[in-house]
Parts: C-alpha cells; sequence; structure tokens
C-alpha cells in the first residue's frame, strides 16, 4: 500500500494523488476506502462520523498562516484567550501559531491522509464546527463519538487511523479531532525533510511567506517539535 509522494504532493502543491469523496472532501484511494468502512461502523453504533477538513493545499495553509501573522485571524492561548501578536516578540509569535496551525509544506493535511472529524447526528445541521476542546471532552458534543474512536483504536479496528496529536508533547496542542490513516501518513513523514520544506516556499506563485526568517532560524529544531510525532503513535503493525 505505501508510496512516495512526489515533493510538490506532499507539501500541498499538487493535488493529483487524492480522489473526491461524495462531499466534496479529498483524500487518497486507501484513505477513502478506510473511511467509508469506518464510517460504516460509526453509524451502527450511532454516530454519524462527518468531515470538517480533509486535503488542504499549500496556498490555504498559507492564507491561514499569514492571516494570523498579520493578525487577521484570531490566535489563541490554551486557555482559549485571543492573543495580541503584536505585543509579542517574534519568537513568540511563531510558537503561538505554531501551537494551533502548522508552517505551509508541512501540514499533513497536504498529504491526503489526514482528517479532522465530527458526530454531524450529535448537532443541528446549521451547526457551526469550531474545532475545539471544549467539543471534545466531557459535556461535549462529540466526546462520545471520541470515547467510541478511543476504544476502535486502543483494539485495533479503528482501519488504521489514529491520532497524531492525540497526547500535548509541548508542541502542537492536543487536537482529538485530528485522525490520520497510518499505513499511508508513516511514510509521509519520513519523507518530509528540511530542505523539501524550505524547497515549497520558493516553489509557489501563492505568495510570500510571514516570519520566513524567524523559522529559518532553527527551521529543523521547529519542523521536531511541531511537526514530528513519536512512533507510538499508532498500533505497530500499521506502519509501513
Amino acid at each position: 500500500m505505501p508510496t512516495s509522494l512526489t515533493p510538490r504532493q506532499l507539501t500541498g502543491l499538487d493535488d493529483s494523488h487524492l480522489v473526491t469523496l461524495p462531499d466534496g472532501h479529498r483524500v487518497q484511494h486507501a484513505v477513502a476506502e478506510a473511511l467509508c468502512a469506518l464510517q460504516a461502523d460509526a453509524r451502527q453504533a450511532g454516530f454519524e462520523l462527518a468531515i470538517a477538513s480533509s486535503f488542504r493545499s499549500f496556498a490555504r495553509q498559507l492564507a491561514i498562516w499569514n492571516g494570523k501573522a498579520r493578525g487577521e485571524r484570531p490566535v489563541f492561548d490554551d486557555a482559549d484567550r485571543r492573543l495580541t501578536l503584536a505585543s509579542l516578540t517574534p519568537e513568540e509569535q511563531l510558537h503561538a501559531i505554531l501551537r494551533f496551525s502548522a508552517i505551509p509544506g508541512t501540514s499533513r493535511h497536504h498529504w491526503g491522509t489526514d482528517l479532522d472529524v465530527y458526530d454531524a447526528s450529535a448537532v443541528p445541521a446549521d451547526y457551526a464546527v469550531q474545532l475545539s476542546l471544549s467539543e471534545v471532552t466531557a459535556g461535549g458534543p462529540f466526546e462520545a463519538l471520541h470515547t467510541w474512536l478511543d476504544a476502535r483504536m486502543a483494539a485495533g479496528e479503528s482501519y488504521g487511523f489514529f491520532r497524531p496529536y492525540g497526547l500535548d508533547r509541548g508542541g502542537v496542542a492536543c487536537e482529538r479531532w485530528h485522525l490520520s490513516f497510518a499505513p499511508l501518513s508513516v511514510a509521509c513523514a519520513a519523507q518530509l525533510q528540511v530542505d523539501l520544506v524550505r524547497a515549497s516556499w520558493d516553489d509557489t506563485t501563492a505568495g510570500e511567506l510571514l516570519l520566513r526568517s524567524e523559522l529559518e532560524r532553527s527551521l529543523a529544531a521547529t519542523l521536531q517539535r511541531y511537526v514530528s510525532v513519536p512512533d507510538d503513535w499508532c498500533i505497530a503493525k500499521t506502519r509501513c
């Protein structure tokens, strides 16, 4: 099953490795098949496992990143309080953004293997999903779905889907809603190297990457902290 993506596919500059699902979301073909099986099991358990976010292009990730760097999009701390970026040093700004948003070219959503999910049956049709901690913890509308997913993952019955950011290790904040298809994403993560990421910033017409000079100062260490995940994030048999 594992196949290497091209550098441009890996960094979100090319989407030719994807298929389109009935709801319009895009993933790799093997991910679509596994997701269909997981959704069928979820439906039998009383949940409607839906996708809030799937593939995200480099240009889209750049717009999110630059919007936060300019102060046009909100940046929050761990207590869900909005930060005033102008009051922070460039290094502090960088780490505040990285806590919840990936550097363009490094997002796992570029690969077509990763999804943000929720339970559509737990909220009204017009509900605006926030992908927030309060939605997925005790009392939140999607907590029951994720408790069910916990049990499936522990039993090795989640069709290869696991949580790369299931624990807070001081880099990316805990994202219980983020699922990754390990049989493919482990290989993608191994491909992602510093030079490839840096090259993606120049191989685009989407615009300049803000805070680039700050990123360049310690890019390898930043990728290790905010992009890499430890080997135990998924069950060993699902790895390549």
